[in-house]
């Protein structure tokens, strides 16, 4: 077995019955295992095990390359983080207790433990992390240190609480415009509220007590649910955002948008289950009905903008030699608008094939250490304002799309130095990560919230703060996105308020990657 195929392990020993038995130890710890590159630029993550994927519910892919901060979600100022801070600066080990966040949104407490590894001439080229759930143990102590001062109290106050918190959560249960279900684990209803009886046309009489399945003359006997619930107790995952389309007899066909919780109790699962049920069939053909006009008048734009463009050089080539230079020049700004308006509607027509799934790769092999100073050469040209720094660490190709690659690139260079418009620097790194070639973009401008990074790559999303002051559509990061996954990579953002911002994309290295000499 060849030391390649696992790549993902910074091992530079030459027997691969040992690199393969560390592999199969690592993978087989109940405790997740983190190793970051301390040489690299950002410290990232470049191998993980399978114990980490399961404890913080992101794949490998989705974290190689990255920074583990992310995990931490909005909560920045642990005192750990800069305990940890410091120790990674000074090449020390440490212990630390972290809030974190799984990539569904639930809480969990880290013990987090780093140990850093030296390899050449003492200095620390990486760290390894090992972290454990101690979230319970956590919830036990703070419960029992409350529950020895509270005890008496809360037995006094408990039943007037309860009486009045159920009045309040079913005066909201009545008032949320979605059909909700409280099902018991044989899928009978045990409660459900007014809306799902007025929407789905059927009596209370008639629901309660009775199988979901049987609502309606078994209207709700759905496969694609059953599959759903049947995920749904065996697991305590929650399942959200599954769209379900169905013909009810009653109320014709509907697309609706299902999420369903194990009712939770005092961090205690009970056998019941919550459905949530919402009919999106209107807001979905809203969407299409939006997307089918965008991409036809786009179509339809095209076409005499073309025209328009070749009239407006033919003016430009028969305007005579004496003709007045205001007049040359008017044209010359015509024919800089025509390309602007035409980049509109081509990114219009992009983001329609992305919508559609007709977005096309051309795949090939491309070596991104001669693609990209092609791209800040041609930029420099363009702005002479900042200076462009690049340097690179990567020996290996990637295979892929180049226009959409190089588009990509163009875009996250062109926001940096739009956002940065009083800085002078914006930077370009290349590196390897594990098997994944990393590209940074990194400018020293206005910088994005952590809120407004949640939706950056939205299609039509903009930055409150700074859309009245930069002129754009806010679709180049969600083309951007789109374009990196369907590569099998991964976007994302690092930043903060008046700090700048880093974006970066990992594309996987092509299996056998050429060698530069």
């Amino acid at each position: 077995m060849n030391k390649e195929n696992f790549s993902d392990l910074p091992v530079s020993g030459n027997d691969p019955a040992n690199i393969k038995l560390l592999k199969a130890a690592l993978d087989s710890s109940i405790s997740g295992i983190i190793i970051t590159d301390n040489t690299q630029f950002d410290n990232p993550i470049i191998y993980c095990n399978k114990a980490f994927e399961k404890l913080s519910g992101y794949t490998r892919d989705k974290v190689i390359g990255r920074n583990c901060r992310f995990l931490q979600g909005t909560e920045r100022d642990q005192q750990a983080r800069e305990d940890i801070r410091k120790a990674v600066n000074e090449g020390h080990s440490i212990t630390v207790e972290l809030r974190n966040y799984r990539k569904n949104g639930e809480l969990f407490w880290n013990e987090l433990f780093i140990s850093p590894i030296s390899i050449h001439d003492g200095k620390v080229s990486h760290f390894i992390g090992v972290q454990n759930d101690i979230t319970r143990r956590k919830n036990a102590e703070e419960n029992l240190a409350y529950e020895r001062e509270q005890v008496e109290l809360k037995i006094q106050e408990r039943t007037k609480e309860l009486k009045e918190n159920k009045e309040y959560l079913d005066s909201i249960v009545q008032t949320i415009r979605q059909g909700l279900l409280v099902l018991d684990p044989q899928y009978k209803v045990i409660s459900a509220n007014d809306f799902f009886l007025k929407t789905f046309k059927v009596e209370k009489r008639e629901t309660i007590g009775r199988s979901l399945y049987d609502l309606g003359n078994g209207q709700w006997n759905i496969e694609q649910l059953r599959i759903l619930l049947e995920q749904i107790l065996p697991s305590n995952n929650p399942v959200l955002d599954f769209e379900v389309d169905h013909e009810f007899p009653h109320i014709g066909r509907k697309l609706m948008l299902l999420n369903a919780h194990r009712v939770e109790l005092e961090g205690s699962f009970k056998d019941r289950i919550l459905l949530a049920i919402e009919d999106i069939t209107e807001i979905r053909a809203s969407e299409n009905r939006k997307d089918d006009f965008l991409s036809v008048s786009s179509h339809e734009l095209k076409t005499p903008l073309t025209t328009i463009k070749g009239y407006n050089q033919t003016i430009l080539k028969l305007l005579p030699a004496d003709v007045n230079p205001k007049i040359a020049l008017m044209v010359n700004k015509s024919g800089k608008q025509i390309d602007r308006l035409q980049n509109i509607i081509t990114s219009l027509l992009e983001m329609s094939r992305i919508q559609s799934g007709k977005l096309v790769l051309d795949a090939d092999k491309i070596d991104l250490n001669q693609l990209i100073p092609e791209i800040l050469e041609d930029m420099s040209e363009v702005d002479q304002k900042h200076r462009l720094h690049f340097e690179s660490q990567l020996t290996k190709t990637i295979a892929g799309d180049e226009s959409q690659i190089s588009q990509v690139v163009q875009n996250l260079l062109t926001n940096a130095a739009k956002y940065s418009p009083d800085a002078k620097d914006i930077k370009i790194a290349l590196s390897e990560v594990s098997n994944f070639a990393k590209v940074s973009v990194t400018d020293f401008g206005v910088g994005i919230s952590l809120e407004d990074q949640k939706m950056i790559f939205d299609r039509f999303f903009r930055v409150s703060t700074i859309q009245k002051h930069f002129p754009g559509m806010g679709i180049g990061l969600y083309i951007s996105a789109q374009i990196i996954k369907q590569h099998g990579g991964t976007l994302w953002v690092d930043s903060e308020p008046g700090r700048g911002a880093t974006f970066s994309f990992t594309l996987p290295l092509t299996e056998k990657g050429d060698h530069h000499e």
